[in-house]
């Protein structure tokens, strides 16, 4: 801990690094007060049902990643998500059309350009959902909450531009923050606004167990224990790798011919536990979406049920089909992201080999093999945290402080402080102090 402590402290004693992190938190500061701010002709003071409408269920996963903004009618209220779900799309098309897929080859200019057809199919889906969100506060609000009028055309107008101009805004904070400050900007500000609900989360449940004496305070012992170990089996999750020893040919140099000789440093390939990382969850919870709302299309009494069922997100069922569509997309979205054929080549290029193993084709197939033994034991723990939400309210935890317990949030919240973390750790290891996580004596800087 005190090692912590001095890693912390080195941190401030580099200028560089304490420019980026404090215009980091300023950016993010931003971020939160825009969460803040009601849409233009909105009577902020009639926003309970809007807000109850988020208590629990979907709503209440789409306020988490907003922060807020979803139940508070903010300019944010779409946040960053419509960005996360163009930069989904994009990839994916990768994968069948080619001139996407010449693009990723295409190295700087061509993510640049990736990048700016993001931009804009960010913009189209912001165009989508903000009449969506704005029709689902004509059903939820009174019409006295719309200070301009019910169903007036000027406010649906403006209403829509500004939640437009609002994500535009969040996605320019976010890659400002990627690019003069510290970690990923995007996933910062998704990590910000799950965490601005974990003191209300927790105050709720501290008042149900001790002063309405649902418990005691033993339960809640019991229960921040079992986060704090969720919490450490995910960062388990991240971080578990499989290493592949790779040989590399060692030359030698004898009178005027250079020959290879096997025996050369070894090195590692290191293979993720769990390389597809959050996104088969977020894949999965938008199919989820969809029988609910295919079946509120329709009044009779089977779609009303099927709209039940996939809407209680606490329920057998939808946990059931979440879990399976979680193992599914873990095993597609490796397949995508994990080029074992480029990886077998590059290796082959750089003089390297699998021992026992020959290179080239039989090394693309050897670690698809180990991709796919190391990817099922990855999904089923993915699916298992995905799910354990739903498990801990079986056992009396309210579903504000559930959400904690695991999903999308937990391994969000774990996988973008791992990242920064990281990225600090390479900034304090460039400037010859020790890491925030290592240990020894620090390191004098070299003249």
């Amino acid at each position: 801990m005190k090692k912590f402590f001095e890693g912390i402290a080195s941190v401030w004693k580099i200028e560089e690094l304490r420019n980026k992190i404090t215009f980091t938190l300023l950016l993010l500061l931003v971020y939160r007060f825009g969460a803040h701010v009601t849409l233009p002709g909105i009577d902020a003071t009639q926003l309970n049902s809007l807000a109850g409408q988020t208590k629990q269920g979907i709503g209440s996963i789409l306020d988490m990643f907003t922060g807020g903004a979803f139940s508070k009618a903010s300019v944010f209220a779409l946040g960053i998500m419509p960005y996360i779900s163009a930069s989904i799309v994009v990839q994916l098309m990768g994968i069948a059309i080619p001139y996407l897929q010449k693009l990723q080859k295409e190295g700087e200019s061509g993510r640049k350009r990736l990048n700016q057809i993001t931009r804009w199919l960010t913009i189209v889906i912001t165009l989508v959902q903000g009449p969506g969100y704005i029709y689902n506060m004509y059903r939820t609000l009174p019409s006295s909450a719309f200070l301009m009028g019910f169903d007036s055309f000027s406010f649906l107008f403006s209403s829509v531009l500004i939640l437009t101009t609002g994500t535009i805004f969040a996605m320019w904070l976010g890659e400002k923050i990627t690019d003069k400050g510290i970690g990923n900007g995007i996933s910062l500000l998704i990590m910000v606004g799950i965490l601005a609900r974990l003191p209300q989360a927790f105050l709720q449940e501290f008042t149900s167990t001790i002063t309405n004496n649902n418990g005691g305070p033993m339960v809640l012992v019991i229960e921040v224990t079992v986060w704090l170990l969720v919490i450490i089996a995910c960062v388990l999750l991240v971080m578990a790798v499989r290493r592949i020893p790779v040989q590399y040919a060692r030359r030698t140099m004898t009178g005027d011919f250079e020959q290879d000789a096997t025996g050369g440093n070894r090195q590692w390939i290191p293979l993720k536990l769990n390389a597809a990382g959050v996104m088969p969850i977020i894949f999965a919870q938008a199919i989820m979406f969809i029988p609910a709302a295919l079946a509120g299309l329709s009044k009779s009494d089977a779609s009303q049920t099927i709209a039940g069922t996939f809407s209680n997100m606490f329920g057998f069922w939808y946990n059931f089909v979440f879990a399976l569509l979680i193992i599914v997309f873990t095993y597609f979205y490796t397949a995508i992201t994990v080029p074992t054929n480029k990886m077998a080549d590059d290796l082959k290029r750089s003089g390297g080999f699998i021992p026992g193993t020959k290179p080239g084709v039989e090394t693309a197939d050897y670690l698809d093999k180990i991709m796919s033994l190391i990817t099922f034991p990855g999904s089923l723990f993915l699916a298992l945290i995905a799910i354990f939400p739903a498990i801990v309210v079986g056992f009396g935890v309210q579903q504000a402080w559930a959400m904690f317990f695991g999903g999308t949030s937990l391994i969000i919240m774990v996988g973008v402080a791992i990242d920064t973390i990281q990225q600090i750790n390479s900034y304090l290891l460039n400037k010859h102090y020790d890491g925030l996580m290592k240990t020894g004596k620090n390191r004098k800087a070299v003249a």
